[in-house]
């Protein structure tokens, strides 16, 4: 299966979130290869530290779709999920989680230093089975960051 044309959605709407004035995320959800949910980081605009687009893109999900649904879907994501995203994907039933930015490059570019416990390890602490595939179109997704609001 190729990632790469749901992983240019959702970084497409990581772009989409900037020009609200919020943080360059954006996720999406796909079932049968096609795209049934979609969600962007709302940060800033709802001044809600928790609306990052995974979460948002979850909870969506979770209230609109049956739980074999989710569990037969993929999420996209076009940062590696944060562990607050990662427990809720986890709890929602997802399986497949597919990123663009790496954690070990996140890192990197965060001026402090950052920790972080991935989705891979939020999943196996839990001994719940997951696919993950990180670093799809790293390169195009961390171009989002540019557009990145510098006063947040």
């Amino acid at each position: 299966m190729s990632h790469e044309k749901h992983m240019r959605k959702a970084n497409q709407l990581a772009v989409q979130a900037t020009k609200k004035g919020n943080n360059p995320f954006g996720a999406a959800l796909v079932h049968n290869e096609e795209i049934i949910a979609e969600a962007e980081n709302t940060v800033h605009t709802n001044m809600d530290f928790t609306r990052h687009a995974e979460l948002n893109l979850v909870v969506e999900a979770y209230n609109n779709f049956d739980k074999e649904v989710l569990q037969e879907s993929t999420l996209y994501a076009s940062t590696a999920p944060c562990i607050m995203c990662a427990y809720a994907i986890k709890y929602a039933g997802i399986t497949r989680v597919v990123y663009g930015v790496r954690y070990e490059t996140f890192a990197k570019l965060m001026p402090e230093p950052y920790q972080y416990i991935s989705v891979e390890e939020v999943y196996r602490l839990h001994d719940t089975p997951l696919e993950a595939t990180g670093g799809v179109l790293e390169g195009e997704c961390l171009d989002s960051y540019k557009f990145w609001p510098k006063d947040h």
